[in-house]
């Protein structure tokens, strides 16, 4: 079985998370100590929480991973598609939190 080989943790973080996912849904979420991030589609559950972790200071309980496939769009006759994206809802312990950017 090949390894896999580790990559290196210089903006490693940064290259992962894209950024936090700012919805109704994202911050119904925030009350159960769920954080849902927009993602790099080539990584897995083990590199999300080890950024998590580098960039928050938090270690995650869990990490689930969806594909979010991208919504076709019609400008006049022009057809098109939305881009096809990667998120993660990252679970922390009871009392844990983020500090993300404040929704107005």
């Amino acid at each position: 079985m090949k390894k896999t080989p580790v990559r290196s943790e210089d903006g490693f973080a940064y290259r992962v998370i894209c950024g936090p996912v700012l919805t109704e849904k994202g911050e119904l979420l925030k009350m159960n100590s769920k954080y849902a991030f927009f993602v790099d589609g080539d990584t897995n559950k083990v590199e999300v929480a080890r950024a998590i972790k580098v960039i928050y200071g938090v270690n995650p309980v869990s990490v689930r991973i969806l594909n979010v496939k991208g919504k076709a769009v019609r400008r006049g006759r022009q057809e098109g598609r939305r881009k096809d994206r990667k998120k993660a809802i990252v679970t922390l312990k009871a009392g844990d939190s983020i500090s993300l950017a404040e929704s107005a």
